[in-house]
C-alpha cells in the first residue's frame, strides 16, 4: 500500500473517531480499537515526554518527529478535528430529530464492537471474567448517573476537558457522555460551533494534560495486564448499552439556557410500552434496521482493517 493510501485511510479513521466522540455513549476509542490503531495511538501519546522535549530543544526536528510518531498523530488529529467541527451541529440535530433511529444505530455498533474487542483476549481466566463484570457494572452505574449542575468557571472547564479526554480514549465510554454528566455537553458544542477561542483553549489544555497522563496508565495496563485490561474495556462497552438504549421515558426534566425543556433523568422502557408511556411512535422496525446497519458497518470496518493488515 502506498504512503498516500495509508495516510488517507488513517485520516478516515480519525474522521470516524471524531464522529463517535461527538455522540454521548459512543467512544472514539472504540473506533481506534476495532481499526487496529489503539495501541499505536497510546504509544504515540506516551512518546510526548522529556526525551521529546530534549530533542525539540536541541532542534533535532527529524528525530523529534520520529520519536512522537508525528505523521500518525497529525493525520489522525486532523481527521478527528474535521468531524468535531463539521458534524457537531449535524449529529446533535439528528439526535434531537430522529433519536430512536440514531441511538438504535449506535446500539448495534457498540454490540458488535464489544464482541470484536473480546476477540483480543488471548487467554481466558476467572480474572478476565471478573474484569468484564467489573467493567459492565462500572459503566452501567456511570451511565445511570444524573447529569449535574456545574459551574462555568475556567477551572472547571479545564477539569472537564481533562476527564472527558480520558474517557474518549477508552472504548465504551464517550468523553461526550462525561461532559453530559458534568453538565457541559451542550456548552462545549456551543463553544465549538461559535468558535469561542478562549474557552476552546482552556478546554484543550485540560484535554492535553489528561491525555498525556492517562495514556501512560492505560499503556502500562495493556503491557502488564493485557487480557484483564481488554476485559474491563469490553465490559465498559457492554455496560454503556444502558445509555444508548433507544426507547426512554423522561421522569425528570429541566429548562436549559435557551428556555427549552430537556430530559434530566430518563429510564429505559420496552418498545412495546414506549407509545403508551410517551405518546410517541416507537419506530420498532426502523430501529431494528438502523441497529443492523451499525452492526454491519463495524463488521465491514473490521474486515477492511484485517484485509489492510495482511496487505
Amino acid at each position: 500500500m502506498t504512503d498516500i493510501k495509508k495516510i488517507l485511510l488513517l485520516y478516515i479513521k480519525g474522521v470516524a473517531m471524531g464522529s463517535a466522540d461527538v455522540v454521548p455513549g459512543v467512544s472514539g476509542g472504540t473506533i481506534a480499537f476495532i481499526t487496529g490503531i489503539y495501541e499505536r495511538l497510546l504509544n504515540a501519546i506516551k512518546s510526548i515526554d522529556l526525551e521529546a522535549l530534549r530533542l525539540l530543544r536541541q532542534m533535532k526536528l527529524k528525530e523529534f518527529w520520529q520519536h512522537i510518531d508525528g505523521t500518525f498523530l497529525v493525520v489522525l488529529v486532523a481527521g478527528i478535528a474535521t468531524s468535531v467541527f463539521s458534524l457537531a451541529k449535524v449529529i446533535t440535530h439528528l439526535l434531537s430529530t430522529y433519536p430512536i433511529h440514531v441511538w438504535s444505530f449506535f446500539f448495534g455498533l457498540i454490540v458488535i464492537s464489544a464482541l470484536i474487542i473480546l476477540r483480543e483476549i488471548k487467554k481466558w481466566s476467572i480474572g478476565v471474567f471478573l474484569a468484564i463484570l467489573i467493567g459492565i457494572v462500572a459503566a452501567y452505574f456511570i451511565t445511570s448517573a444524573t447529569p449535574a449542575e456545574t459551574p462555568e468557571s475556567s477551572w472547571f472547564l479545564f477539569i472537564a476537558g481533562a476527564v472527558a479526554i480520558c474517557a474518549m480514549i477508552l472504548p465504551g465510554i464517550s468523553g461526550s457522555f462525561i461532559l453530559l454528566l458534568f453538565g457541559k455537553y451542550e456548552y462545549i458544542l456551543t463553544v465549538i460551533k461559535d468558535f469561542k477561542i478562549g474557552d476552546m483553549l482552556i478546554f484543550g489544555m485540560g484535554c492535553i494534560v489528561g491525555l498525556l497522563s492517562f495514556a501512560r496508565l492505560v499503556g502500562w495496563l495493556f503491557k502488564k495486564f493485557h487480557n484483564i485490561t481488554v476485559g474491563v474495556l469490553s465490559g465498559f462497552m457492554i455496560g454503556s448499552l444502558n445509555k444508548v438504549w433507544p426507547w426512554k421515558e423522561a421522569i425528570q426534566t429541566y429548562i436549559d439556557r435557551h428556555k427549552e425543556i430537556k430530559p434530566l433523568v430518563e429510564v429505559n422502557v420496552l418498545p412495546t410500552d414506549y407509545l403508551e408511556k410517551t405518546g410517541q411512535e416507537p419506530f420498532f422496525l426502523q430501529a431494528m434496521l438502523f441497529a443492523a446497519g451499525g452492526f454491519l458497518i463495524v463488521l465491514a470496518i473490521d474486515r477492511l482493517a484485517a484485509y489492510l493488515k495482511s496487505d
